[in-house]
């Protein structure tokens, strides 16, 4: 944000100079600029949530280290003062202006609620798993996400949700239970979301639900999963394109619903490509979905590759994915290990040429209206 800043600022500087705006507007726009960065997540503001969290590693792995030698009671008592100390003293921090501090302190409070789930759990052998304690501690934590209307709480409910989905997902080939429940999970925490004004927590879920349906391949017909994730991906695309303002009051993800748009429907195809891949030989599937990837890559950087620089990064990643498994489908048993360079080399440069020359026409009319 300070690079932005800084940006910012050159600009309206320069604004000014060129009698583009008056020095009262150059002013309030300075204020803004400057208002704005104080309430940005700052260096220091990261540095206290990893101390935060270190802090409260350090007070899990004493007590369990000690366990045995204290009472029980004291046990009991001290995991619930560090649950409330925490929570009532981010708060007061809060109130006082320091909240970077104050977050931290509520970060604490729910690493060792997570902590105190699985102590207690073994101190008087209550029945569960690790998937249950990761529930409970999602819940608790997503509860005081809501209740201090927290941002960083938000990410850390996520965060749980998501570890729960990995646990759960990796281990269902011996059970026979899939984790359905993290659609359920996601759109409650969505729905928190708005509350607590956690725009980066409506990221990580929606990147999260990418991952689920991932995993969901392995438990039905990989078409079944990847056919409508790039219908719903293309219309979402087309939906953020087409009404930008409208779409982004409605999933307030500050303009990145293409980006997540492309990216999953780059994700789909490529289930699809890679299950069609042996048949490339018999039926022409792999080659009409790899020619609707390319297609939408170029339409994806067309559309809104101009005020998105990750979304075109994005397109240039899916576009060398590309050439990659085009080349491994349907080249590799026709060139020997000379034509493999070969065309890696031509492969390479092509990729190279392309991304110099969208970039070149990205910048230009930008670079010739502030020249004029």
């Amino acid at each position: 944000m300070a690079g932005y800043s800084s940006r910012v600022r050159a600009d309206i500087a320069r604004w000014q100079q060129a009698g583009l705006i008056d020095a009262p507007t150059a002013d309030v726009l300075a204020r803004d600029i400057e208002a704005n960065e104080r309430k940005s997540l700052s260096f220091g503001s990261i540095l206290a949530m990893m101390a935060a969290l270190l802090f409260g590693a350090a007070i899990l792995i004493f007590v369990a280290a000690n366990w045995d030698a204290i009472p029980r009671l004291a046990r009991v008592l001290a995991l619930f003062a560090v649950i409330v100390g925490g929570y009532i003293g981010g708060a007061v921090l809060k109130t006082r202006d320091h909240a970077a501090i104050g977050e931290a302190l509520w970060i604490v409070a729910a690493a060792a609620f997570g902590g105190s789930i699985a102590l207690i759990g073994q101190m008087y052998h209550l029945s569960g798993d690790e998937a249950s304690a990761l529930v409970t501690w999602g819940t608790g934590t997503a509860l005081a996400a809501v209740m201090l209307r927290s941002n960083p709480l938000t990410v850390a409910s996520v965060g749980i949700a998501d570890a729960w989905l990995f646990l759960k997902g990796f281990d269902h080939f011996s059970r026979s239970e899939f984790p359905h429940g993290f659609v359920v999970m996601a759109t409650v925490l969505y729905a928190v979301s708005f509350w607590t004004r956690s725009q980066p927590a409506r990221h990580l879920i929606i990147l999260s639900v990418l991952f689920y349906l991932v995993l969901l391949i392995t438990n039905h017909d990989t078409l079944q999963v990847a056919i409508p994730l790039v219908i719903v991906s293309a219309l979402l695309f087309a939906a953020s394109v087409l009404a930008p303002d409208p779409v982004d009051r409605i999933v307030q993800l500050g303009g990145h619903l293409p980006l997540h748009s492309l990216l999953g429907f780059l994700t789909g195809l490529a289930m699809i490509q890679f299950e069609l891949a042996d048949e490339s030989t018999y039926n022409g599937g792999f080659a009409i979905a790899s020619v609707v990837a390319l297609a939408g890559i170029v339409a994806a950087i067309v559309l809104a590759g101009r005020e998105s620089r990750g979304l075109r990064w994005l397109a240039y990643a899916g576009f060398a994915f590309e050439l990659a498994i085009i080349y491994v489908v349907t080249l590799q048993s026709m060139l020997d290990t000379a034509g493999f360079f070969l065309a890696a080399a031509v492969l390479l440069g092509a990729l190279a040429l392309v991304i110099m020359r969208v970039e070149k026409r990205m910048k230009g009319p930008v670079a010739g209206g502030v020249a004029a």
